[in-house]
């Protein structure tokens, strides 16, 4: 009786956090699915015809390349960045906890003074383009060139970089020391206990990291798009970009077939890499 009660009472709790999911993100969610097999304007059953188009057009199949590359290219360099910097906090202490805090910072920076940091420093008249002039070189506008890619790359890292730390570092903190006295009794050495120790007591943290990092790059948007425009140069046109066009010129159907698409994708992916560190465990 007493766990029966105890289990309504959990139910009850969780109530209001169901509903409210269910209510602004499944209910809607499931409405979008039954748009991407329908006409934006007459609501008439298309079919696969909407997801046809959307792979015949070259902005998706641009957009959707840029993407893979951005989060291929990202995320691995996040994640060993993050990794090896906690790793040489961690052996600092007292100064490891404040240069941690200013890792830090860049989340705590408002995107409005981001955006002016990257517009006085990348753009054509901006810091790195007088510089070059001043050397003799000619002026370069870093956001509409083969250079705003990297741009991109750089903000996501600097954004991220603190947080990923933060998380090693919690992680780093909950195994033992003794382990590593032991085999540095045995003889292993740094890259040793690194291999052995370090890296499988840190695996559960890699899952969520990663996890974490691949969700986040889809935030990226935000700063890209207030540099840069609703059309930044080809190499940034990312996906975020791509819907918020059609939002605007409410092409809500084929923007329903390429979000349903999205979701697809990134469950599909969350479940394999879960599938996979359950399968090593």
């Amino acid at each position: 009786m007493g766990r029966r009660k105890h289990a309504l009472t959990g139910i009850l709790f969780l109530l209001p956090s169901l509903a409210g999911v269910c209510i602004f993100v499944l209910i809607p969610f499931l409405d979008v699915t039954l748009r991407s097999f329908q006409n934006a304007v007459t609501r008439t059953w298309t079919g696969l015809d909407n997801y046809r188009i959307l792979f015949r057009t070259p902005a998706f199949r641009l957009a959707v390349k840029n993407t893979l590359r951005f989060t291929s290219i990202c995320i691995p360099l996040l994640i060993c960045m993050s990794l090896f910097i906690s790793v040489f906090l961690q052996r600092l202490k007292r100064l490891g906890s404040l240069l941690k805090s200013a890792f830090l910072l860049p989340m705590a920076v408002p995107v409005a003074s981001v955006v002016l940091l990257w517009r006085v420093t990348f753009h054509e008249d901006g810091f790195l383009s007088l510089l070059a002039v001043s050397t003799g070189h000619e002026a370069v506008d870093w956001m509409n060139s083969g250079y705003a890619f990297w741009v991109l790359v750089f903000s996501y890292i600097w954004k991220n970089l603190g947080y990923d730390i933060v998380l090693w570092m919690a992680g780093l903190s909950g195994i033992p020391y003794n382990l590593y006295e032991a085999a540095r009794v045995d003889g292993a050495g740094e890259w040793t206990c690194f291999f052995k120790i370090t890296l499988p007591s840190l695996k559960p943290v890699l899952y969520t990291i990663t996890v974490l990092s691949f969700l986040n790059s889809f935030k990226v948007f935000r700063e890209g798009y207030l540099a840069a425009g609703d059309y930044p140069d080809e190499s940034m046109y990312l996906l975020q970009h791509l819907f918020n066009n059609w939002f605007r010129e409410m092409d809500f159907d084929k923007l329903a077939a390429a979000a349903v698409l999205m979701v697809l994708v990134i469950f599909g992916l969350v479940s394999l890499l879960k599938r996979s560190w359950d399968l090593e465990e």
